[in-house]
């Protein structure tokens, strides 16, 4: 999850909306908090744990996403709500609106030419050669990779200083292509990265694969050096309005403002303080103590809004352009994955999942249903409209009996009939196996938890054992598995601050389709393949709706309620300035007030 998680995994996806929101800044002007006398704001986070702005396989986290966009701006950023072609967010992004050829194969794009790197260097064309070579004599180490798509079947050509043009050998929708594909282009700085290790002259190496192989392996391995972020040359040259003064694994980092930083949206305050906390408790109490500028309230303790407001806060929901579901893991490795490749089986598990109680009662209203891999239209958020599958025990407890179990409320459901006839349990499931799964969660999130005891209760109503394990990573913690990887999970939840979200266009290429680069548990169907590449390629207005109605029904993932992107607490006397529902954040828009309003 390229790395917004937006936030994958986000993730989602998670607290990485959080780590995304700090205060920004012009270099005239800066007003100061009249609580503190400092012009810096604090702020809950996770600490990011990737700096690279090529996205890795196991660092896909929201967190990350948002923190590299605070020190390299995106060539294409978003905004929901832009008139500009293709909805791209013109004052925060390095391209200008691509030119789709007449056979609309070729999209040429101008570069800004007023933008520069942090040590005065113009950003060129030369910085998109870069990450073109890095990502394709790379493929196999960027997450943001799938066999058959983009930059699979399609050629770079640098045309000047500062404008290329990419050409695909087949017609896609350029919504798609623009939106979710040439999205994932990074410029880089080549002037300062392209070498292989610190003292080491900046050539051309990444002009032969072997050395783009290993300007990239450099690259890579400096990326897991957390400890050096701060420190490290690297990651001084940026082309964004923050730079990294301090950085502690785990504990929290700080930005500051890059003072040759060539837009117009120069950060506003003086210093951005992410700190990070062990949990929704120890964060909550910060923000009911006022001991923080920016935090969240976690859903659990919504009912607790009047005395955070009573502190000096404004209160708000933030909404997304997201989609929260419980990871299967269909593959032959998983212990329970026999099971799961049943459809009967996931549909009766679709079933005992209560989501508008859990909604109301978990999350407080703070979240609501999921019925597809497509975010619900803004007037059905909140009902289960669209939702194939509603709270049903009975008809659970039926499409089982009716397929050979022996169903024991609160004891072990078994196989009776196994078989792959009618009425039998199905390919590779034997006489007397139990319906269990080992599922892993995301810990540190009260309504994560109170939500999987509600579940786990309902499976066992119906014999099905649920073995969870809560750690802070469940991304890391259930990669997709293969031949040398174990594999120990069958369900995986990171939805804890919703799964996935989208940028603009909610196709789902990098989450359902074969071989995906977050296709987590490894789901595989050749219709909805079919749809999927037929939603990047039509124009038709129906091709998105039908790949979601087919997935809704044949439920690659179990759909689970959608959390709010975040209950924001946030200082009355901060101006938020314009916030966004795609997620983006932008902390150079915000500042103190200075005219004493709340």
């Amino acid at each position: 999850m390229n790395l917004r998680l937006k936030r994958w995994i986000t993730a989602g996806a998670t607290l990485a909306m959080v780590a995304t929101m700090g205060l920004s800044a012009c270099s005239t002007n800066r007003a100061l908090s009249s609580e503190t006398g400092k012009n810096e704001v604090t702020m809950a986070s996770r600490t990011p744990n990737w700096i690279f702005p090529i996205s890795a396989k196991g660092y896909t986290q929201g967190e990350n996403g948002q923190f590299i966009q605070s020190l390299y701006r995106p060539l294409f950023a978003y905004k929901s709500t832009s008139e500009t072609p293709y909805k791209i967010n013109l004052p925060k992004s390095l391209g200008q609106v691509p030119d789709v050829s007449e056979d609309g194969k070729t999209y040429t794009i101008t570069l800004r030419d007023d933008a520069k790197w942090s040590d005065g260097t113009a950003v060129s064309t030369r910085d998109i050669e870069f990450w073109w070579n890095l990502v394709t004599n790379n493929k196999d180490q960027w997450a943001s990779y799938k066999e058959g798509f983009f930059p699979d079947g399609a050629s770079l050509a640098v045309l000047d200083e500062h404008t290329f043009s990419i050409t695909t050998e087949e017609v896609f929708n350029p919504s798609w292509f623009i939106d979710n594909q040439i999205n994932k282009v990074a410029l880089l700085p080549q002037h300062a990265w392209d070498k292989t290790s610190a003292d080491e002259a900046v050539s051309d190496l990444d002009r032969t694969p072997e050395g783009a192989q290993a300007v990239f392996a450099y690259l890579q391995g400096e990326a897991k050096d957390l400890s050096s972020y701060a420190k490290n040359p690297l990651w001084q040259t940026v082309n964004g309005p923050w730079k990294l003064s301090s950085f502690t694994p785990d504990q929290g980092l700080e930005l500051v403002p890059n003072e040759n930083y060539w837009g117009e949206d120069k950060p506003k305050i003086d210093k951005l303080i992410y700190k990070a906390f062990t949990g929704d408790d120890a964060e909550f109490n910060s923000v009911r103590s006022g001991a923080i500028d920016f935090g969240y309230i976690p859903a659990a303790s919504y009912n607790q809004r009047s005395a955070v407001e009573s502190k000096g806060y404004n209160v708000f929901l933030w909404p997304g352009n997201t989609i929260t579901y419980l990871a299967l893991n269909f593959a032959p490795q998983a212990p329970g994955s026999k099971f799961i490749n049943q459809k009967y089986i996931r549909q009766a598990m679709q079933q005992l999942i209560d989501q508008p109680t859990l909604s109301e009662k978990i999350w407080s209203n703070t979240a609501s249903p999921t019925c597809g891999p497509v975010p619900m239209a803004s007037d059905k958020v909140g009902t289960t409209d669209g939702c194939v599958y509603k709270f049903d025990p009975d008809a659970a407890k039926k499409l089982l009996e009716d397929h050979g179990w022996k169903v024991v409320p609160d004891g072990s459901t078994t196989c009776e009939n196994p078989g792959t006839g009618e009425g039998q349990c199905g390919e590779g499931i034997a006489a007397g196996d139990a319906l269990s799964f080992k599922l892993i969660s995301q810990s540190g999130f009260v309504s994560t938890h109170q939500m999987f005891e509600e579940i786990i209760s309902q499976f066992g109503k119906l014999g099905i054992k649920i073995d969870m394990n809560e750690v802070p990573d469940s991304v890391g913690a259930s990669q997709a598995c293969d031949d040398e990887t174990p594999c120990t999970w069958d369900l995986s939840f990171f939805g804890s601050q919703t799964s996935w979200g989208f940028p603009i266009y909610a196709s789902g290429e990098r989450l359902f389709a074969t071989g995906a680069p977050v296709n987590l548990g490894q789901y595989s169907n050749p219709e909805a393949d079919k749809l999927i590449e037929e939603s990047t390629r039509s124009t038709a207005p129906d091709a998105l709706q039908a790949y979601n109605d087919f997935l809704a029904e044949d439920l690659p993932v179990l759909w689970m309620p959608n959390p709010y992107y975040q209950i924001t607490a946030v200082k009355n006397t901060i101006d938020l300035g314009e916030l966004d529902a795609t997620g983006d954040t932008w902390p150079e828009d915000w500042a103190w007030k200075t005219d004493g309003t709340k």
